[in-house]
């Protein structure tokens, strides 16, 4: 199946109104806040997820999947979170491919992961068609500039059959919870990421990353952008109300 990206006029971002961080230019502003805030990044994850972050990603692989064996693209494979329950999953690190705009990021996941890494980002995945059975994307997708031709490029490189998860957070319905989560990831976590960093680079990164959530196209928003990129089985399954998986699959060839 070849999925043409859409033109100009179709384009998708995924938070429209956070222009007062990059000023139009949110590709080199994102590369520039993960390379700035990558060696710190996997110790406030862990602070922010309490521990659970490890045993939830495997769980939500597995619920999208995930088989032994397989071949697995992680899109925006950061400093290898995801990456590194695939490999747990597939059985070998030569099953993973990465893919990661920020060169400080990948310099971490080369760093704790025997797989293989590339530089570039989802709307332009520098990767053969047809190349692999899964793709997964951890937490990034509001970091893209157009979901329809990042899920273009996420079908074009899928093999016929082959299966998506994208993992995501998402701001829960409810003012309570929502002003709950607003608290804790858009005032402690930055507070505490200047605490424990040298530098006021992940404070800067995790409060855009709230910001990102809270001002994110709605789910629904998301499942049309993957049926239109001619995804199947397109389902969304959540965890405690902000845990976001969408699953969908490419369909096969006759």
């Amino acid at each position: 199946m070849e999925t043409e990206p859409p033109g100009n006029a179709d384009v998708l971002p995924p938070h429209p109104g956070l222009d007062r961080y990059y000023e139009g230019a949110k590709d080199g502003f994102v590369r520039r806040i993960f390379d700035q805030g990558a060696a710190d990044y996997d110790r406030i994850e862990k602070m922010m997820a309490l521990g659970s972050g490890s045993w939830y990603r495997r769980k939500a692989l597995l619920r999208a999947g995930l088989q032994p064996g397989m071949k697995v693209l992680d899109v925006a494979i950061g400093t290898g979170l995801v990456a590194r329950e695939e490999i747990a999953i597939t059985g070998d690190g030569a099953n993973v491919t990465g893919v990661d705009p920020s060169a400080g990021m990948l310099a971490e996941a080369r760093r704790a992961l025997d797989v293989g890494a590339v530089r570039g980002k989802a709307e332009d995945l520098p990767l053969a068609n047809d190349a692999f059975d899964f793709l997964s994307m951890g937490y990034a997708l509001r970091h893209v500039s157009d979901l329809h031709r990042a899920f273009a490029q996420f079908s074009r490189v899928l093999a016929p059959g082959g299966s998506l998860c994208i993992l995501e957070l998402t701001r829960p319905r409810g003012n309570v919870r929502s002003a709950l989560l607003r608290w804790y990831m858009g005032s402690l976590i930055p507070t505490l990421a200047r605490l424990v960093t040298r530098g006021n680079q992940s404070r800067l990164l995790w409060r855009y990353y709230w910001d990102t959530i809270e001002s994110c196209i709605s789910p629904e928003k998301v499942l049309a952008a993957l049926a239109a990129a001619g995804f199947t089985d397109v389902k969304r399954h959540t965890e405690l109300g902000i845990f976001s998986e969408y699953t969908a699959r490419k369909p096969t060839t006759d």
